[in-house]
């Protein structure tokens, strides 16, 4: 299972989730968000991940043009994306980065949407990002998961619930903070060991 952790603000936190074991690394560029990271500030830190370490940049309703530029002046490998604005025109077939799409589920339907595709859910909030809400796992009962990126309340002392679930990755951002925006080494650690023993 591969592990993303999100809401990076500061070298330290990269270097400490990559050393931990992370597989992906995820920025914000959602300006509300005590998370939020400038481009320029985020590929200062992306230009000094190790080999293999993936840099992912969140972006809540934006534009196709605003998720070009930021995702090429920051550097990220891939951009997740909510996009639940009717408001704001985003065309994906002119995107210039890879992307997956962000499915905030309220309902087991929302889980089984585009089963054919990587997508990362979340529990639907009235905020963005690290509100640390869960789904309720039964709503995954029955469904192949083989696709599914799980994020919302994770934390060191419920990721054992997952066994038995064949999630393909899992994304933690406040379940492993000292306080918003900064990040716990140990937490991290204890996390991605726990992830881990999942599989064995």
């Amino acid at each position: 299972m591969k592990i993303k952790i999100c809401g990076i603000t500061n070298l330290k936190d990269a270097l400490d989730a990559s050393n931990a074991g992370a597989d992906a690394l995820g920025f914000v560029f959602y300006k509300p968000s005590h998370r939020y990271i400038t481009p320029l500030e985020a590929s200062k830190i992306i230009a000094h991940l190790p080999p293999f370490v993936q840099a992912v940049g969140l972006f809540v309703n934006e534009t196709t043009q605003n998720i070009n530029e930021i995702s090429k002046s920051s550097n990220i490998d891939l951009a997740q994306i909510i996009d639940d604005d009717e408001n704001i025109s985003l065309n994906y077939n002119e995107l210039e980065v890879r992307y997956i799409k962000v499915v905030r589920a309220k309902t087991k339907e929302d889980i089984l949407k585009n089963q054919n595709d990587y997508r990362l859910i979340d529990s639907f909030v009235e905020g963005f990002g690290g509100m640390g809400h869960r789904l309720n796992l039964e709503l995954f009962d029955g469904v192949d998961c083989s696709k599914i990126i799980l994020a919302g309340g994770l934390t060191s002392e419920n990721v054992e619930e997952l066994k038995g679930f064949n999630f393909y990755a899992v994304d933690v951002s406040s379940g492993v903070e000292q306080k918003k925006g900064i990040k716990d080494a140990q937490k991290m650690i204890n996390f991605v060991s726990l992830v881990n023993e999942l599989h064995r």
